[in-house]
């Protein structure tokens, strides 16, 4: 299916089907997508074949697009050269890049470089057509991941609870829908090799992209690369030029919201996918997580420090 997939797709994008010498070659790393670079006419790009069923998780290829052309515009990811519909299938330049170690990335250097990437999306990206408020998105894949009988844990109510004791304190100081990128694991981070002693950072995997918080994104980022107290300091300090107690606690309670929901992002992918991944495991080590972050005994602090 996927060399036929990628030929259909290659077959759909002008300037390769005009090609005489076309390349294909897998990439890995991707869990719910395909990824094949393709190499024509002394130009390499990527092709990016959207996973079967992702639009059980929310994800709208078109905004995913949106967002990834806006931050190719920006300086921030790969450019998006062609958009295939309707299937939602992206190509980009190719970055000739490496990946970042995720000891070197919670490096000084490295952090000051992710909070400006990320403040020049939020700042400056267009509005985007999609949302991303991680109570809503918990709510949906639940109620997708129980209509099809996965399985939930014990403790859910408590789960829950704490949950509802978050979003009811963020209300009282409403976060302004931003464009977010919302994904910021370790693999969605390239250098990207440019002349000069630095690389220059790009940014992949717009999927999840939409009009979110700006402290999910910097709590996302901080809880995939388990940031010390130092390095969150670092973060913020190099994101709004000083750690207030509020941002802290804001980045703190998000940090636990986003285990949530890649606690609930697996439980859902145990009922849908049919890749031959165990997603109860990582459904359960970020429950785990999650449960090690509400129950800290300063959780009722950065809950009132929010306000």
């Amino acid at each position: 299916m996927n060399t036929l997939a990628i030929d259909k797709a290659i077959a759909r994008v002008p300037f390769l089907a005009e090609s005489k010498n076309v390349k294909k070659i897998p990439l890995s790393g991707g869990i719910t997508n395909l990824n094949f670079k393709i190499e024509a006419d002394g130009k390499a790009y990527v092709i990016r074949l959207a996973g079967e069923g992702t639009e059980q998780l929310g994800i709208k290829r078109d905004v995913e697009c949106a967002a990834n052309r806006a931050a190719g515009e920006l300086g921030i990811a790969p450019e998006v050269v062609y958009f295939i519909e309707p299937e939602g299938y992206i190509v980009t330049r190719f970055v000739n890049g490496r990946r970042i170690m995720p000891e070197d990335i919670i490096k000084p250097d490295y952090l000051v470089r992710v909070a400006q990437k990320l403040r020049l999306f939020h700042r400056n990206a267009p509005k985007l057509k999609g949302e991303f408020n991680v109570f809503r998105r918990v709510e949906m894949l639940t109620k997708m991941a129980r209509s099809k009988g996965a399985k939930f844990p014990n403790d859910w109510d408590f789960i829950m609870k704490k949950m509802r004791e978050a979003e009811m304190v963020l209300l009282r100081d409403p976060y302004k829908p931003t464009p977010c990128h919302n994904d910021l694991l370790n693999l969605n981070w390239l250098d990207e090799e440019v002349a000069g002693d630095i690389g220059e950072l790009r940014l992949l995997d717009w999927e999840y992209a939409g009009m979110g918080d700006i402290f999910f994104d910097l709590g996302n980022f901080s809880h995939h690369h388990r940031l010390n107290e130092d390095q969150i300091r670092i973060l913020l300090t190099a994101y709004f030029g000083e750690m207030k107690p509020k941002h802290y606690a804001r980045l703190r309670i998000m940090w636990a919201m986003s285990e949530l929901h890649e606690s609930m992002w697996g439980t859902t992918q145990t009922v849908i996918s049919k890749l031959e991944e165990d997603f109860q495991g990582y459904a359960d080590l970020w429950f785990g997580r999650y449960r090690m972050d509400v129950t800290d005994y300063r959780w009722e602090k950065w809950l009132r420090d929010v306000k």
